[in-house]
């Protein structure tokens, strides 16, 4: 199923495309000044590479969910090469949560990964891995969109560090500012 949140008091912070060793550890820095948790949807290759630091997103709280293992676009991807990469990536990702590369899965993708995972898309995409946007265009558009609710997602990856480090604290400000919590997104 597609899994929607609700909440009236809560925003659920994701990033995906990790673990990155140049990036993902100054993310964890900044939720931990601010005691916030978040969701991180991992590349399988990138936890096979980086497995302490996957672990170490786990111990401090966070909530972790497959991104495939090879970061595929399912419209790009026959059916059975997409499955057997989620597969791949589940062998190193503990998680029932799935976010599609690109937002982008068929069908035919769904209706097979339906029932072992909740597929989590998002409601607001900073875009910080755009190099046409600067940190001040990504902060605006983030924080314009954020309500009680919201799924951000940021990447936690070299190209979108510029603006995603610049952009996480004040977003993660804004948020509090609005008496809203940070939450990571639950697994089963």
């Amino acid at each position: 199923m597609i899994f929607n949140l609700k909440s009236d008091s809560e925003i659920f912070l994701t990033f995906d495309d990790g673990p990155c060793p140049e990036v993902t550890p100054q993310v964890l820095t900044i939720l931990n000044k601010y005691d916030a948790k978040a969701t991180f949807f991992c590349i399988g290759k990138n936890v096979k590479n980086n497995l302490g630091l996957y672990n170490e997103i786990i111990s401090e709280g966070h909530s972790v969910g497959n991104h495939t293992f090879n970061h595929l676009n399912g419209w790009k991807t026959k059916k059975k090469d997409y499955l057997n990469d989620v597969k791949m990536a589940s062998e190193v990702i503990d998680s029932d949560l799935f976010r599609p590369p690109y937002g982008r899965i068929s069908v035919s993708q769904y209706l097979a990964l339906k029932n072992n995972f909740r597929i989590i898309f998002w409601n607001v995409l900073t875009k910080d891995y755009s190099k046409k946007l600067n940190s001040d265009e990504v902060l605006k558009r983030t924080t314009k969109r954020l309500n009680p609710g919201s799924i951000v997602v940021f990447h936690d990856s070299i190209k979108a560090s510029g603006n995603l480090l610049k952009v996480l604290p004040l977003v993660i400000e804004e948020i509090k500012n609005k008496n809203l919590y940070l939450k990571s997104i639950p697994t089963f």
